[in-house]
Formats: structure tokens, sequence, C-alpha cells
């Protein structure tokens, strides 16, 4: 297994990814496959080549696998934060150490930004794999947002994490 810093040129495999995710697990992620599935490469590659975020891929021989978002604050009271987003392992290649490997990366990658004192991300409550693994990395709940999304009629709630550095 490799992880690397995804480029504009893993656009179209981010783009399966991403989609197969929002599909398999639409209660971990604030979009949808509704809104993102018109999204052409292009799209992922503006955001993969954007110099204010960090996207790791996880791969299995050329396969991506797996991805997270690392987002660190751009405004000057809140450099001292960072957030995960859209973390995803294709259901196949979980309990491998995959996700825990991207998030080790991700949080290598904001100690190499010294102005990053905290990492912060946020979790549907249901997900206790994704709950521990967190923890299992030294993330905290700090709080609870209650009815953070709605799917089809039911509601979610997410549990909020803080990792100090």
């Amino acid at each position: 297994m490799e992880i690397r810093k995804l480029t504009g040129e893993d656009a179209e495999s981010y783009r399966t990814l991403r989609l197969e995710a929002l599909l398999k697990n639409p209660e971990s992620f604030s979009s949808s496959f509704e809104d993102e599935n018109g999204n052409e490469a292009a799209h992922y590659r503006e955001r993969l080549e954007n110099a204010l975020t960090y996207t790791f891929g996880a791969f299995d021989e050329d396969q991506l696998v797996g991805v997270v978002t690392l987002v660190p604050e751009g405004k000057v009271k809140l450099k001292h934060k960072a957030n995960i987003f859209a973390m995803y392992v294709t259901p196949s290649q979980r309990i491998r150490g995959i996700g825990k490997a991207l998030v080790k990366t991700a949080i290598q990658q904001a100690t190499q930004l010294n102005s990053v004192e905290q990492i912060h991300l946020t979790v549907t409550s249901s997900n206790e794999p994704a709950k521990k693994l967190y923890a299992s990395l030294g993330f905290k709940a700090y709080g609870i947002e209650k009815n953070a999304m709605r799917i089809e009629g039911t509601y979610y709630d997410d549990n909020l994490m803080v990792l100090f550095l």
C-alpha cells in the first residue's frame, strides 16, 4: 500500500471513489451523490490542485482505495486550526489499517505546517468504527451536533472531535 498526496492527475480516480463513498455511506458526508454526480473530473482536478488543501490517497497497486483531506484554516485568527474532511476507505479494503494510515498522514502534514495546533473533524455519531479510529489517534469528542444531517427524513447526529498537537 502506498499513501501519497493526490494531484490533478488523480482526478478521475478520485471522482470515482468519491461517488462510491457518497452512494455507500451517504450518512458520512454533507455532500450527496446527487450534489456531485454531475461534476466532471475537471472539478476534482481543481480541488486536488488547490495549494491550500491536502488530499491524500491510499493505493492498492494502482487502485485508489482510500482518501482523506486536510484543510488548514486561512484566516489569521484561525490559523492554529485545521480540519479533516472526506475520509473514506472502500469497504473491501477496511480493517487493513488504511484509514489509520491516512489520518496519520494528515496529522503529520498538519504538524509540518507549524502554525497548526489542533485538528478538528466531525463523525456521524452512529459510526462506531470511525469514532474508535479517531480516538485511537488521540482525538477527543467535545460535543454533539444534534440533527446535523437529514437524509430522506432520517436525522443523523455528528460527534465533534479535536486533536491537540
